[in-house]
């Protein structure tokens, strides 16, 4: 809560819990978390409101990454976001493409052990850091020398984790098919237009009625996801200002070919 004059002004739930990862980026946004939902504000505030449950998660998740030299997270910028998705919506499957050090695993992983039901299925293809520090012109997102994709996502977290190492080109076709349904996919891997394309397009059979699909970093992959969004027949809702996006498939679940 904050005091501005003689006004008091209540903060957003979540709002502590991006401080303790240590990125003002990931102060939640109840207004897209509504919209994309299409339910009223205060239910995600409700759902956001949990987060003071895992205080020691984030501060684990924000301790691992200074020790990885990584004091910016730079990370998915809405892991809480995905924390309120995966309790409101309750999956059965969730699938992740990026996994870095696990910010956004975690969360998801936080909100299914909470459901007491869900599977995560993630798929990574690490690009190592070249030395013992960061290099100026490399990715954040490299992974640290001795450590592997998830890095900073706590041991008490991983049991059931399904974390499969090698290009999404190769895993996800089999993954999906082994799959009766998918609740929540989020691309967050090589940010090319023909990739995200391409993952969009393996995911869609499986896609479950009002499964919500989010893309980041959609500035580099051009009408992909529009494209994907006009062909399900939903409705794109960007988060703030960012180029972060997501659909919720309509409930009739049908999608063309």
């Amino acid at each position: 809560m904050t005091r501005v004059g003689t006004t008091v002004r209540r903060e957003v739930p979540g709002a502590a819990a991006a401080r303790r990862l240590g990125d003002p980026r990931a102060r939640p946004n109840v207004r897209w978390l509504s919209q994309l939902l299409g339910r009223p504000p205060q239910d995600a505030r409700d759902i956001l409101a949990e987060s003071s449950t895992f205080a020691g998660v984030d501060r684990a998740i924000r301790r691992r990454h200074v020790e990885g030299g990584r004091t910016n997270y730079a990370q998915f910028r809405a892991p809480l976001e995905l924390y309120a998705l995966v309790r409101l919506t309750r999956p059965d499957h969730v699938v992740e493409t990026g996994v870095s050090s696990g910010v956004s695993s975690a969360h998801i992983l936080l909100a299914l052990k909470r459901n007491r039901r869900g599977v995560l299925h993630s798929i990574d293809l690490p690009t190592p850091q070249r030395g013992p520090t960061l290099r100026a012109r490399e990715t954040p997102v490299a992974l640290p020398a001795g450590r592997r994709s998830g890095w900073a996502v706590p041991e008490a977290l991983r049991t059931g984790w399904d974390l499969r190492i090698g290009p999404s080109e190769d895993i996800l076709p089999r993954l999906v098919r082994s799959l009766p349904s998918i609740g929540l996919f989020l691309h967050d891997s090589r940010h090319t237009p023909g990739h995200l394309a391409f993952e969009l397009a393996t995911v869609a059979p499986r896609l479950s009625p009002g499964a919500i699909v989010l893309a980041d970093n959609t500035v580099w992959t051009g009408q992909a996801f529009p494209r994907f969004a006009r062909r399900v027949g939903a409705r794109v809702w960007r988060r703030g200002h960012s180029d972060l996006v997501g659909v919720r498939i309509p409930e009739s679940g049908a999608i063309a070919n």
